[in-house]
């Protein structure tokens, strides 16, 4: 994927590509075809980082992983990763990806035998065909069941192993599935796993202090583009305190996350209009689907390449994506009773309608701005999609 020309007021860099194909593999994007991948995706080089003990002991664990992965997972990680020689982050990371270490509320991730619409089960979601060659028992009880997190996780490390870790783990982790973007938020997820713990320095309101960082903040950003990047703890993007112009950006989030919210940010100048067709780079102007077009694009989950040549507009995403509400970024696309679209990402709407949909500080502006979600419009009937892994 070309990231195309770099405009003065949009510098967030892509972290990957949108369209996948699953081909061995698992996820939640089956449904779409491969159009792009990124030669380099952004995150922290995996060549670090050791595997853990094989008594998984918890060292070598951020104070992140101590604290969001469930202690159970933690140890089969890192036994799992000394077993096939990785980097226990790595695994963890898919694990975090594909179920939220056992916590999605997907039936697919934790119900015996149920599959998502892709066919994948279990807590690291592997296809049947898969799982039949590449399946282990992991916890010793003589059955091999992709739904036994001791299994599956066991089995995700042989299936890397497999596939070129640790000696290219880029290539083994999008062997598991067929996707940049993917890659990019397991690498992001491993970073942030691994030890030793990382300072976490919080000023009064929650924002991040004078020369430190919260843990998770993709700092990087604040080099990528002219826009303020301000990080908050948590998982949930709130305005600026006095500027309902810049969203602050959750550090618990995952990087291609945090990058959205910097792309809205890059937006909130611009007035309503239909310039940003069909490439959203530098217009003057964007409307509601060249806004979401120009997001997606700049966080790398949708390449521009695809963007300019299909042109989408609002009733484009009525089908596109997975289906229901997503856990990061949610979209809402309608025809009736006109066409129109909008995104919530990380809790903030973003949209270009305004009148009777917004109690926020930008209720009276036009153009592509940040709106509070205190409800979702009741005049239309909405679709409503996610990006697949989001």
């Amino acid at each position: 994927m070309s990231a195309g020309s770099v405009t003065a007021r949009a510098r967030v860099l892509p972290r990957g590509a949108a369209t996948v194909a699953v081909g061995a593999s698992l996820g939640l994007a089956a449904m779409f075809m491969l159009v792009a991948v990124v030669a380099a995706v952004g995150g922290a080089s995996l060549d670090a980082g050791g595997g853990g003990g094989a008594d998984g002991s918890d060292e070598g664990a951020s104070a992140l992983a101590l604290r969001e992965i469930p202690p159970v997972y933690l140890r089969l990680y890192q036994a799992a990763a000394a077993r096939y020689d990785l980097d226990w982050a790595i695994v963890a990371g898919i694990g975090r990806v594909e179920c939220d270490h056992g916590r999605d509320p997907d039936p697919s991730c934790t119900h015996e035998g149920v599959t998502n619409s892709a066919g994948a089960g279990g807590p690291m979601q592997f296809l049947a065909s898969t799982w039949a060659t590449y399946g282990v028992d992991g916890d010793g009880d003589g059955r091999i069941d992709r739904w036994n997190p001791a299994d599956a996780i066991y089995s995700a490390a042989h299936y890397l192993r497999a596939s070129g870790a640790p000696g290219n783990y880029r290539a083994a982790i999008y062997a598991y599935n067929h996707a940049s973007w993917y890659v990019a938020q397991v690498e992001s997820w491993a970073a942030k796993y691994r030890g030793p713990p990382i300072p976490t320095t919080v000023s009064e309101g929650g924002e991040s202090g004078e020369g430190g960082g919260l843990e998770g903040a993709d700092t990087r950003l604040a080099g990528e583009t002219a826009t303020p990047v301000r990080f908050i703890a948590g998982e949930r993007a709130v305005l600026a305190p006095g500027d309902g112009h810049v969203a602050l950006i959750p550090a618990g989030a995952p990087a291609i996350v945090q990058a959205m919210v910097v792309a809205g940010n890059e937006l909130q100048e611009l007035p309503y209009g239909p310039d940003g067709h069909p490439d959203p780079r530098g217009a003057t102007e964007e409307d509601c689907s060249s806004t979401l077009n120009y997001v997606l694009y700049r966080s790398g989950v949708r390449p521009i390449s695809e963007i300019v040549a299909d042109n989408p507009l609002a009733q484009d995403y009525v089908d596109w994506g997975a289906p229901g509400p997503g856990r990061w970024v949610t979209i809402y696309a309608t025809t009736s009773p006109t066409d129109h679209v909008f995104v919530v990402i990380a809790g903030l709407r973003l949209d270009t309608s305004h009148d009777g949909t917004d109690v926020g500080p930008n209720r009276d502006e036009d153009g592509p701005r940040w709106r509070i979600l205190d409800h979702i419009p009741t005049w239309a009937h909405w679709s409503v999609r996610h990006p697949p892994g989001l």
